[in-house]
């Protein structure tokens, strides 16, 4: 094996040593910002590894003082840790942002490319895109994006489920979207700033009658699952 060869295995190696601990770090402030306790079932459900692959990254982790973790107890993210997260967060959320606006990608494509993108080091990258969009606030499914500090906005929304019958309320964000309930908007002409109105409440399946505007103006009636209704978040609007 040439040298040249070797240098360039072990500067892989680790660069994909570095990603791993930086999307370890972002699975765990996801959970702590669920309010869930950071575990070893819960990090190995989010990021489709093994129980004991999670405990030997976790342990390793430590020496870098991202995180504190006892026997049986819950990980618990330090303040570097926090904020190293959150600033691979914000880099996640800008490179969608530019993905959607500048470069035309749907809302249901731009993730798997964020996730890739969000490994860049340089920091003037991201502060240029952060520029060219107008320094936005939130990502395209309407998650808030951190600032340079790391600190994310508190975001004042309900979820669907919630909503009195007759209020009209505008869809802000998406909680815990994925690619195929992306494309189930898509279908339905539902994207950020589409208006609802609650038109009944089924009890039988918690199901919500709603309507809206498509893109044509026209008053389209639906009725959305309670599934749907956990994952559309919304602020309460004008009566229409």
């Amino acid at each position: 094996m040439s040298l040249v060869f070797s240098l360039y295995l072990e500067k892989y190696s680790k660069n994909m040593a570095t990603q791993t601990k930086e999307n370890y770090l972002k699975a765990m402030l996801t959970l702590e910002n669920k309010g869930k306790q950071i575990s070893f079932t819960e990090l190995s459900k989010l990021l489709n590894v093994s129980v004991p692959t999670v405990n030997s990254m976790v342990k390793r982790m430590q020496d870098n003082g991202w995180l504190k973790y006892q026997k049986y107890q819950p990980i618990e993210l330090t303040d570097s840790g926090r904020l190293k997260a959150s600033l691979i967060i914000r880099k996640h959320r800008l490179a969608e942002m530019y993905l959607e606006k500048v470069m035309g990608f749907g809302w249901e494509e731009v993730h798997d490319i964020a996730e890739e993108m969000e490994h860049i080091k340089s920091i003037k990258f991201f502060e240029r895109i952060d520029e060219l969009l107008g320094f936005p606030s939130h990502d395209p499914h309407g998650s808030p994006i951190p600032d340079k500090l790391g600190i994310i906005q508190t975001q004042n929304l309900k979820i669907l489920r919630d909503i009195n019958i007759g209020e009209v309320v505008e869809i802000k964000a998406l909680r815990d979207s994925t690619h195929e309930f992306l494309k189930y908007l898509n279908q339905k002409q539902i994207q950020l700033g589409t208006k609802l109105k609650i038109d009944n409440y089924q009890s039988f399946d918690q199901s919500l009658d709603v309507n809206y505007k498509n893109k044509l103006g026209e008053t389209v009636f639906v009725n959305f699952s309670k599934e749907v209704c956990s994952r559309l978040l919304v602020m309460e609007s004008e009566k229409k």
